[in-house]
């Protein structure tokens, strides 16, 4: 039924259940599976050249932090034999870089955490799932953290 599966990651307890669900669910399928982790590589854009050191440090910090959670979920894969690939991506929109990720890879279903805020926290913050939800347009399962 789902050929090819995305899943975003970050690390968080949100994430690695959505990492157990297509686990599930692309050895259900025999699906081939996409692991990705977005950053935003201009988030010190408008902020002078007083902050390209830091900008630099943030890159490194953040494809490290990337490769880790990367690897983890990798490593839930490969503990049931399944071989999965993983990227990391940049953009400035999350969600659209889940969305242009799952377009170029062809993927036919996402599967993404949700870490259930609400509120001001979620007005605030916002929540990349439901941008993924609002603008996809393949099938999306969120996998509601629990404990986040």
């Amino acid at each position: 039924m789902f050929k090819h599966i995305l899943v975003p990651v970050d690390g968080s307890p949100a994430s690695r259940q959505a990492v157990e669900k297509a686990r599930a669910i692309a050895s259900a399928f025999r699906s081939t599976v996409t692991l990705i982790y977005v950053i935003d590589p201009y988030a010190f854009t408008g902020m002078g050249a007083d902050f390209s050191y830091g900008q630099s440090e943030y890159l490194g910090a953040a494809t490290l932090e990337a490769n880790e959670a990367i690897s983890a979920a990798r490593e839930v894969f490969e503990a049931q034999g399944m071989f999965v690939k993983g990227s990391v991506v940049e953009g400035h929109s999350i969600y659209q870089a889940i969305l242009e990720a799952a377009e170029t890879l062809g993927a036919d279903l996402v599967v993404m955490g949700s870490h259930g805020r609400r509120g001001l926290e979620k007005l605030v913050l916002g929540s990349v799932t439901a941008q993924v939800l609002s603008h996809a347009h393949l099938s999306v399962l969120v996998v509601r953290g629990q404990d986040d």
